[in-house]
């Protein structure tokens, strides 16, 4: 089964699609609204490369300088040459990707691209390889701060594999932050021998509870999501395949931290973001529901508070409050986003 799938997917991303306009669904389009820094920098990029690329999402995340970040299925690195201008000189850019086609139009520009960043030395590399393999890409155990990935690890055939060698590789507080597509339902094994439901990034969509239990087996028993996108599916043919099932476009962080629990508990530790975050004057979006507003205090979980205080965003906030003492669990609900009674410390889970 492993073979067929890295054949097909090669052939439907090397041969098949000649750009993102051969799609048959938005699936692995990307809609998202890129914040301007980032719309920027892709301007910056050769149009081959942008032309030819299959995300289903915007997952570059904030705070990257001096970063070593690893790309996973980097296409003909469009992300990648994004976080290469955002890391700097003194970071460093790992593009993975299996397809002869799409590593070969990434590495083409290589040169050309450092030029328009004005770097003397490259600080992007791009290598031939599987993500269920990481080792034999030459990436060694904790020694990667982010870890991002645009749509791509719904066509592995061993999703868990890729899960805990992206957990391997990370440092201790590093970050996968991630786009894929998830269903809301097990589907059936016999659609992976499609070609076009694999391709469009159906057919191998996770669904999100097994998600949940697959990181939870990794050591990461609470991760977030920033978006969440309700595919949708005009083509009647592929319609008509897939019945009932729901697909959702979602971007998703996850810290490796062995500080988190399972739920969120209550430690009243307050968080208050400094507004030093490049780009993010104004605020600080860690999730969906957790908004820091510069300045003001805000009552977090630990779990939250261990997000933002034992990694790279570590700088950014002030942490009030440890984990001495404990007030049960987190109450989710009310004042939330600080509209509360209590408006000065509301609760943002």
């Amino acid at each position: 089964m492993a073979e067929t799938t890295y054949d097909m997917v090669q052939d439907y991303y090397g041969k098949v699609l000649g750009g993102s306009k051969d799609l048959k669904t938005d699936a692995c389009c990307s809609l998202d609204t890129m914040p301007p820094h980032i719309r920027a920098i892709v301007k910056e990029l050769e149009p081959a490369i942008v032309e030819r690329f299959y995300g289903c999402g915007s997952p570059i995340p904030p705070a990257l300088e001096g970063c070593t970040v690893l790309d996973l299925g980097c296409g003909t690195g469009r992300d990648a040459y994004v976080c290469a201008k955002l890391v700097g000189p003194k970071g460093h850019v790992i593009g993975l990707d299996m397809t002869d086609e799409q590593i070969g139009e990434a590495r083409k520009h290589k040169e050309a691209q450092m030029k328009r960043f004005a770097y003397g030395d490259a600080n992007v590399s791009f290598v031939q390889g599987y993500m269920e393999a990481l080792g034999d890409a030459g990436i060694a155990d904790n020694s990667v701060d982010v870890v991002i990935s645009n749509c791509v690890i719904n066509l592995s055939p061993d999703k868990e594999q890729v899960l805990r060698e992206i957990f391997r590789v990370l440092k201790p507080g590093g970050e996968l932050y991630f786009s894929d597509v998830f269903a809301d339902r097990r589907l059936p094994v016999s659609w992976r021998d499609d070609a076009v439901l694999m391709g469009e990034c159906l057919a191998g969509a996770l669904y999100l509870e097994d998600f949940r239990r697959i990181l939870s087996d990794c050591g990461v028993p609470d991760y977030r999501e920033t978006t969440r996108r309700l595919l949708t599916i005009d083509d009647p043919a592929i319609e008509a395949k897939i019945g009932m099932a729901k697909f959702c476009s979602i971007t998703v962080r996850a810290f490796k931290l062995p500080s988190l629990e399972d739920r969120c508990e209550d430690y009243g530790q307050v968080a208050r973001y400094l507004g030093t975050a490049e780009h993010m004057p104004h605020a600080f979006e860690l999730d969906d529901h957790h908004i820091f507003t510069t300045g003001k205090p805000m009552l977090v979980c630990g779990n939250t508070a261990a997000m933002l205080q034992e990694t790279r965003f570590a700088p950014h906030f002030e942490i009030t409050g440890d984990r001495s003492t404990h007030f049960g669990l987190f109450d989710c609900g009310g004042g939330a986003q600080g509209h509360g009674d209590d408006a000065e410390t509301a609760g943002c889970c």
